[in-house]
């Protein structure tokens, strides 16, 4: 499986090129929260990972290999977390090169998006036609994006007494939580990927 992995970052190696100049963009161009910096970093390279995957010789090819397609599947989501985790630390230095403000809670913030917008994006993918999941993933960015943070600022204002619960939560049991329910939601999103894969004809 760590050869589907690595074969994920060869296929992509110039892009990935193009994709840190454009979080330097977004960095410098300081007109976005640190969050939407690491979420944007986050899931560029998983969603172009699986735009290659999707077509059909790609996944015959695939199949072909002495690899399961649970295995295949595996490496995906493990892929994933490799790209987060990787994609993350890059955005940091970044940051921290050009002299803006970021927290822990940036981090957090931006990744348990990432991962959950992903643990959505990758079942979808594999019951989309070939060549809508990347359009799909676009559009969706671009709605949330732009939709997010007011229903955010209005659903904070409204449920008051959820919003001082989570204020009061401690840090460590924050951080915690927000780990935790990423964890469970991606692991639903792994079987629920592995299940319809299996079942998929090429």
């Amino acid at each position: 499986m760590f050869n589907l992995i690595k074969r994920d970052y060869i296929i992509q190696k110039w892009q990935i090129l193009i994709y840190a100049l454009m979080v330097i963009f977004f960095v410098l161009l300081g007109r976005h929260d640190a969050y939407f910096i690491f979420l944007l970093a986050s899931i560029l390279v998983p969603v172009n990972m699986i735009a290659y995957d999707e077509k059909p010789e790609t996944n015959i090819l695939l199949n072909s290999l002495p690899y399961t397609r649970t295995e295949i599947i595996t490496s995906r989501f493990l892929g994933t977390i490799v790209s987060i985790i990787f994609s993350t630390i890059v955005t940091s230095i970044l940051l921290y090169i050009f002299n803006k403000p970021f927290s822990i809670t940036d981090i957090t913030i931006g990744s348990s998006l990432a991962l959950l917008l992903l643990s959505f994006y990758l079942p979808l993918t594999y019951i989309l036609k070939p060549g809508y999941s990347a359009p799909f993933a676009l559009v969706s960015f671009l709605i949330l994006a732009g939709i997010a943070p007011p229903i955010v600022t209005y659903l904070g204002g409204k449920l008051t007494s959820v919003t001082d619960f989570i204020l009061n939560l401690s840090v460590p049991i924050f951080y915690t939580s927000a780990l935790l329910l990423g964890i469970v939601i991606y692991a639903i999103s792994w079987g629920v990927t592995t299940f319809i894969y299996q079942r998929k004809a090429f």
